[in-house]
């Protein structure tokens, strides 16, 4: 479930990926919260232990003792795909990290729903955030995503309440923007790790102001998702 590109220890990644046929991979909300949990236990040395899901309240699993082998500076789920802002503290660590919660969410998914085989596009894309402040604008455009869901038509540039848009996105539970401009603090903080969580807070840029970047920025997303056709294309003969 993870792209076969090297990645640096201590660069910045945005990974990405979507259900297979653009379907739906988080259901309802505790698909969604299986996921956030995975995103913290996957963040770790050891492989997860699946019956902690079981046993411990959802609350308690994010105050769990763990190594990180990667920095989580920002996250967005929506109901067909995942966005992360992953930074590789170790060599090999992103590769492992989204290995263990690909492996274990589709397990879940699986399970749960009646159905085999994989669950996202394979491999996981990923886009290198190489500058500064290209880091803290990638940051907000991973949390715009739920802007589809409010206003439908803003990937056109079509934004027809920009303060209410605003609004319904700090409401959106399953996105770090709330740990960032909340007023209470989640239990789910602790998925963002705190040195990188410093750092993107004192320099993040208004919504708005990335807002018509991010729309840029997606059409680019979207076509690096396109399913490719397979085989040599067919040649056209000049008689028809």
């Amino acid at each position: 479930m993870i792209r076969q590109d090297s990645f640096a220890p201590l660069e910045w990644y945005h990974l990405y990926s979507r259900g297979i046929d653009k379907r739906i991979v988080f259901g309802n909300q505790g698909d969604f919260e299986r996921f956030l949990k995975l995103l913290y236990l996957g963040n770790d040395t050891k492989e997860i232990n699946l019956e902690l899901l079981k046993k411990i309240p959802y609350r308690d699993i994010f105050t769990l003792p763990r190594t990180p082998i990667v920095a989580m500076g920002a996250h967005c789920l929506m109901d067909n795909h995942p966005h992360l802002l992953v930074q590789e503290k170790i060599e090999g660590g992103i590769t492992k990290f989204m290995r263990k919660i690909g492996t274990a969410y589709t397990m879940y998914f699986n399970t749960k729903y009646s159905r085999i085989g994989n669950l996202m596009v394979k491999p996981f894309r990923s886009k290198h955030i190489s500058e500064d402040g290209y880091f803290h604008r990638v940051a907000q455009y991973i949390h715009l995503n739920p802007a589809e869901i409010f206003e439908p038509g803003w990937k056109q540039g079509i934004v027809n309440n920009p303060a209410q848009l605003e609004k319904k996105l700090l409401e959106y539970k399953y996105s770090s923007l709330p740990d960032y401009f909340g007023k209470e603090k989640r239990p789910e903080h602790t998925i963002l790790d705190a040195e990188a969580f410093g750092l993107i807070k004192e320099n993040l840029p208004p919504l708005a102001h990335v807002l018509k970047e991010a729309q840029l920025y997606y059409q680019e997303i979207e076509s690096s998702l396109a399913v490719k056709p397979r085989g040599r294309p067919k040649k056209v003969s000049p008689f028809n």
